[in-house]
Formats: C-alpha cells, structure tokens, sequence
C-alpha cells in the first residue's frame, strides 16, 4: 500500500513523495502583483515536499481580490516568478502555480480604476473583505457578459501559458472557496437564465470551458484543478453538490489532467465519495495530519494528501514526518503580513536544535 514517502508519477514529472504543498496566500507582493526577492526563498525552503502548489495567483487586473496577491499577466510579474520556480528546482523540487480570479469576492478598492467587481450574477455575498484600512462589506457585482466570460477564459489561458513561460511544471485552476469558477457552479452566486445557469450542465460550462483552454494553452498533463465541494467560505451556497460534483468528475475523467485537488473541509467524506468517481489522479486536502494522510492513502481514497499551515510553518515536513518529530507552531499573526518575519524564519529541525544549544 502506498505511504506518504513513496514516490507518484504526475503528468510527465516524478515526485520524490505524496506530500503536497497546499496554495495558500501569504500577501507578499506588492501593489502591482509582483513577488518579492524573499519569496524565492520561501518556496525554495519548501522544495522537498513531493509538489509544491503556489499561492492564488491573479490572471488580470480585474481578477484581484485581496491586498498584496501576485499576478501572472505583466512581463515584471512572470520574471518575479521566474526566480521561484528556479529555486524550487535548484533544491530537486516541483512546482505548480494556481490561478484564479475572485468575482463578486474583489472590492472597488483592488480593482482598475475602482471598478464594479464582476460575477455571473449581480448577487452580493455576505460577510466583508480585508483590506489595509480595516474590513469593508463585500458590494455588489456586476453581471459579467457573454463576451466578457470569452475574455476571461483567454485570461486563464494566457496565465497559464506565463506560468509554463516562467519556468513552471503546471497550473491548477481554482474552482474552489467561493471564487469565480465556483460562483459560476454554486446556486446563490449563479441566477443566469443564459447557457451558463440553470441546470448543472449549464452551470458547470465556464468551468469546463476554462480548462479547456488552459489545455489546449499547455497541456492536460500539466493542468490540474481544485474543488472544495459545499465550502461555506464566502457565501456559497451549493444544493446539488452530491449530483454536481460526481457529474464534474466524471466529465473530467476524459481530459486527462495532472490531478484534481479536493478539499474537504466540511466534514462530508467527500473523499470517499468522489475518489471512486474520478480515474484519474486524487490529491486529497484540508485538516490531515501524517496519521490520517497515511490512513487515506492506504484504504486507496487519495493518491497525494495536501499539506496547508504544517508546510507553512514546517519547511522540512517530509523529514519531520520521517522522523515522527514535533512540528513548529503556525503563526496566524504573520500569515497575510509583509516582510519576511514569519514567512522564511520557520526553523528546521536542525536549525531548532542549534538554537537550543
């Protein structure tokens, strides 16, 4: 049976493990979407995971929903990458970069010209966004057009096509936690009565559409895509998730991806109940520890398991697992902060030990 140190083979890449790096926004970049120096460094500490799957990366201008995110869609932002990538690999890493754009979940604050935020509806999501001068209520999105849904599809795809310009092994597209992809999936965020609402055929269009193009942009083997099936994060709202997400996965079983990414942090089981659905590779998320990673693994209801906060504040994981050592603390005050205090200053087990004497 499969352990988490065994290695997996993804698209055309081996991995060295089944020990994933979760995408998780650190808020690092600057005002106009460009990685610092220091982020190199961040990934590259992180680099013996078997994958490393980046932080939510911006496709446009109009994309952007939170206050020092990165972009992928100006030649200053693919070339900050750049130095990412390569220090992944420099350290025998792989890397993957998630794209996404935020919809209805952007304010006016982060967009051009302070812009109405887009969505498939002109429906607000309740709850508020952070921002530097303190929270702000989330407003009210204007109904993306037709031909705006068209430009936004060539947006991910040339996002795509920057990331693998950038040194990158893949992208996954984020179709998870209450963003644009899943707003077009989820029953409260999605009233279209058009070709991309309705029925779950409808509704799964912009999806399907999206990675599609990303495929065609870079290949199957280098794409892969994230769900959180009935997330409440964001005011989504998902009734039909037990037909929706089956009927997805099963649409999916003939585009060959890399993998899907599940995470599950309702408490559902999807795992279990997606897993025999999807033929394909099966990275599975959200809460585990080494124990009930292992556990998954071996009852065959995931390939990979996907690592968030314990890979943030455990850059040697893989050698702490193998070891059953103790891990480092996460420090929540320091994950969306600029600088690097709390972001490359997680010590290793040798670094820990040092100190000690």
């Amino acid at each position: 049976m499969p352990t988490l140190f065994d290695p997996l083979r993804v698209g055309n890449m081996q991995l060295n493990n089944r020990i994933i790096m979760a995408p998780m926004t650190r808020s690092r970049a600057n005002d106009e979407g460009i990685q610092p120096a220091f982020a190199a460094e961040y990934y590259g500490q992180r680099a013996s995971a078997g994958m490393i799957i980046t932080e939510a990366t911006n496709i446009s201008p109009m994309a952007k929903g939170y206050v020092r995110t990165p972009g992928i869609y100006t030649d200053a932002q693919i070339e900050s990458w750049r130095a990412i990538a390569d220090s992944v690999h420099a350290r025998g890493g792989k890397i993957f970069m998630q794209l996404f754009h935020t919809g209805r979940i952007a304010l006016p604050d982060f967009l051009p010209d302070h812009a109405q935020p887009v969505a498939p509806s002109a429906a607000r999501a309740k709850g508020q966004n952070y921002t530097d001068e303190g929270m702000k209520e989330f407003v009210t999105p204007r109904e993306i057009t037709q031909e705006e849904i068209a430009e936004t599809v060539h947006d991910f795809a040339r996002a795509a096509g920057n990331a693998i310009m950038a040194g990158f092994d893949g992208v996954e597209l984020h179709s998870a936690s209450g963003y644009i992809v899943q707003q077009f999936l989820s029953t409260n965020a999605n009233l279209r009565t058009d070709k991309y609402g309705g029925t779950i055929e409808n509704r799964s269009r912009f999806l399907f559409e999206v990675l599609d193009a990303m495929i065609a942009a870079v290949g199957s083997e280098r794409v892969g895509v994230k769900f959180s099936p009935r997330i409440a994060f964001n005011d989504v709202e998902e009734s039909n998730a037990d037909v929706l997400y089956p009927y997805i996965l099963e649409q999916l079983n003939d585009r060959k991806l890399a993998y899907v990414h599940v995470s599950d942090s309702t408490g559902d089981g999807w795992h279990k109940r997606l897993r025999p659905v999807y033929q394909g590779l099966y990275f599975a998320g959200a809460g585990f520890t080494k124990e009930s990673g292992e556990a998954l693994l071996a009852e065959g209801h995931a390939d990979a398991i996907v690592y968030g906060t314990k890979l943030l504040a455990n850059p040697d994981l893989l050698e702490r697992f193998r070891r059953s050592a103790s891990l480092n603390q996460p420090d929540q005050a320091t994950f969306y902060a600029p600088g690097e205090h709390g972001y490359i200053d997680y010590p290793t087990l040798e670094e820990g030990a040092a100190a000690a004497t």
